[in-house]
């Protein structure tokens, strides 16, 4: 849904229509979406507008590209020993 977000304003209907789900399901996701900060809605009759909210994306993006440098260098120690002990284990 947030991808398709991504392009523009939907309807609720517009967003539940790719996917295998009821209208209630979709509202349900979106309202999800909503409580996370990650989408505006707006009504207009009994239709519900949904609009991305980017600033909370870019916020999550932040977060994760420390994590990513956290567990990057990690992983990176971890490879390093384990190719020590292969290279140990193949001369003895």
């Amino acid at each position: 849904m947030l991808h398709r977000l991504a392009d523009g304003e939907r309807s609720v209907s517009e967003l539940a229509q790719p996917f295998d789900m009821s209208l209630a399901g979709a509202s349900k996701h979106v309202k999800v979406l909503e409580t996370a900060g990650l989408v505006r809605r707006r009504v207009a009759g009994r239709i519900h507008y949904c609009q991305l909210e980017a600033t909370r994306l870019a916020e999550a993006q932040a977060w994760f590209r420390h994590y990513e440098r956290f567990w990057a260098g990690r992983l990176d120690r971890l490879e390093a020993l384990l190719v020590a002990e292969d290279r140990r284990a193949a001369d003895d």
